[in-house]
């Protein structure tokens, strides 16, 4: 299938829509992003790579980091991550305090704001360097060594991370945070900092389309029974409280990023990762969330 010419078809069909998105200018420097960028890649798991636009240029991808600290931490805690937090459809914003205390401290699930600190806090636990394992563990998975955090949004979202820090204080008070919260929420603003193209995304992912095998190295990251619980969680919960909208459209697991990114996984067939920064109401990329469903339409390629 050529994936190009079928990724130009519809960029072109998306260029009869206006782009009513708005970038996510309350993180002060993502609203320096130039919004008409756009950018795709997939990736097989036999190796083939098909490109459009700016696929080669990086971005803040934000949320979707979440999915690899998520990895790493139940690789290496497995079932024991569950009395941290929960794996059910948040319903409510992504930033929720009113059902963080409701729930008495366990987040709803581990992609949300609250969950992702959760996690934060385990890795500050279990390694040795956080914030180097975390990358060391991206450039694993992409063969790629030069990607990086941007300081400058992460000190961005330290200093107006106002709600997040509310997050983080309401869960200590109920005993889930057990580090300074200052070491936890420096781990977690900078792995939202974390820059990456779509097309280093797409090759990142491909473990979990692979049975939990990075298809370039051989690298078992998890087990077949855990990739497929991961993709899962992916399916119900990678997208705030759009999940269901992205199941019923899209039809595959994956996760979005404030930063515009979304990346999706058809499992033992290949990884796409999409770019748009103009988001909609609900945090996710406007024409990210369209193409994605024009592209499982016209190749029929839905898990569902």
């Amino acid at each position: 299938m050529n994936y190009e010419t079928i990724f130009q078809e519809i960029y072109r069909e998306l260029q009869s829509v206006k782009d009513i998105g708005q970038v996510a200018d309350y993180i002060p420097e993502l609203a320096y992003v130039a919004p008409e960028q756009f950018g795709a890649h997939l990736t097989t798991i036999d190796g083939e790579k098909f490109a459009f636009g700016d696929a080669e240029k990086r971005f803040s991808i934000q949320s979707i980091a979440k999915v690899f600290t998520f990895v790493l931490a139940y690789s290496r805690i497995k079932s024991s991550i569950w009395e941290r937090t929960g794996l059910e459809p948040a319903g409510t914003p992504f930033n929720s305090l009113v059902q963080l205390e409701y729930d008495k401290g366990i987040p709803r699930n581990p992609f949300i704001n609250a969950g992702a600190i959760v996690i934060c806090d385990i890795l500050a636990s279990e390694l040795a360097s956080p914030k180097e394992n975390i990358l060391s563990f991206i450039h694993r998975l992409t063969g790629v060594g030069t990607i990086g955090y941007n300081d400058k949004v992460a000190l961005s979202e330290k200093k107006t991370g106002y709600r997040n820090y509310a997050l983080v204080n309401l869960m200590k008070s109920f005993g889930n945070i057990r580090n300074d919260i200052d070491i936890v929420m420096d781990i977690y603003f900078h792995i939202c900092s974390i820059e990456m193209s779509c097309t280093e995304l797409s090759q990142s992912f491909l473990f979990l389309a692979n049975n939990g095998i990075v298809p370039h190295s051989g690298e078992q990251i998890l087990s077949a029974s855990r990739t497929k619980r991961t993709n899962a969680l992916m399916q119900t919960c990678g997208f705030y409280d759009e999940a269901g909208e992205f199941t019923f459209k899209v039809g595959l697991p994956g996760k979005s990023g404030v930063g515009g990114g979304i990346v999706a996984v058809h499992p033992e067939k290949y990884t796409i990762a999409v770019w748009s920064p103009r988001l909609n109401k609900k945090g996710n990329s406007y024409k990210g969330m369209l193409f994605l469903e024009e592209f499982t339409t016209k190749t029929s390629s839905s898990i569902f």
